[in-house]
């Protein structure tokens, strides 16, 4: 559940996120191109890199 207001609609919450700065959900859209479409490292050493960087950020695995 976020932590902000979020505008109502249908669709996923973080998807209706970005209609409060659609400027940034661009920049976020092609970050996510890069690294899950036009990503040269295959997926399971996608996974273990985004395991890694949650464990250095003290998240939950």
């Amino acid at each position: 559940m976020a932590r902000i207001d979020v505008p109502d609609g249908e669709g996923l919450e973080a998807a209706r996120m970005w209609q409060l700065a659609p400027h940034m959900g661009k920049g976020v859209h092609a970050m996510s191109e890069a690294v899950y479409v036009q990503s040269t490292l295959s997926i399971r050493e996608r996974e273990v890199a985004r395991m890694r960087v949650a464990q250095l950020n003290q998240c939950v695995v």
